[in-house]
């Protein structure tokens, strides 16, 4: 199973505003942190700020932030937020294509468990637990703590 590089471009900015603390951080800073596309982080930015996962400030001093606290967003839900569906094959949901086998097939079982397997371990997780080595992502990424953070 392969998750799409939107899925990817959405869970990096995530983890870069939940690095950024209370501070605000720009659709340009991101992507240069992480050497990626402005352009494909703006459309993910857009849908995510409508899913209510970050939010925008307006102004000179404006950027992104997180909606609500890296703790309370959970993986599976930013994945399954951001794939347009998880049918690794054509019967599965929702496509749910036609099969000679169906009936009697194996396979789909098997795929769809794997599926809801690979889901389960995601919803083990939040934004908070991906961000943990703290000091050593944001040396990576260049980010330097928010002179009032919290955390």
């Amino acid at each position: 199973m392969r998750l799409t590089v939107y899925t990817d471009y959405a869970l990096r900015l995530l983890m870069y505003l939940a690095l950024k603390d209370d501070g605000l951080a720009t659709i340009e800073e991101i992507a240069d942190s992480y050497g990626i596309s402005k352009n494909h982080l703006m459309k993910v930015t857009h849908q995510l700020g409508v899913g209510g996962y970050i939010e925008t400030v307006r102004g000179r001093r404006g950027g992104l932030r997180l909606a609500k606290p890296a703790e309370e967003i959970g993986l599976g839900d930013v994945v399954r937020y951001t794939e347009p569906d998880f049918a690794i094959v054509m019967c599965l949901e929702p496509i749910d294509a036609d099969c000679a086998v169906l009936p009697r097939c194996v396979l789909r079982r098997a795929l769809e468990r794997a599926r809801d397997a690979f889901m389960k371990v995601l919803d083990e997780y939040t934004l908070g637990d991906l961000v943990k080595p703290r000091s050593a992502l944001r040396d990576l990424l260049a980010i330097a703590p928010h002179a009032d953070a919290r955390r």
